[in-house]
């Protein structure tokens, strides 16, 4: 399933950054307060993008909290 497709049926996808902001991530935060494109928005997310406070594990493990699950296509 690529991540264009839709959602199986009767299900939700994960939004974007919808971890950060049900945490209130500082960074997520700022985010907020900048222009999506500006420079200011660009280096806050460069944050995300190298430097998380956030562990995959705390990620998965509010996926399973939030009752995601997470599948993949037989191909």
């Amino acid at each position: 399933m690529s991540l264009d497709s839709p959602s199986i049926p009767g299900y939700i996808d994960y939004q974007r950054r919808e971890f950060c902001k049900d945490i209130k991530c500082e960074i997520q935060t700022k985010l907020e307060e900048s222009a999506e494109g500006s420079t200011t928005y660009e280096k806050v997310r460069d944050i995300c993008k190298t430097d998380c406070r956030y562990t995959t594990y705390q990620f998965h493990h509010w996926l399973i909290k939030k009752g995601y699950l997470i599948v993949r296509s037989k191909n």
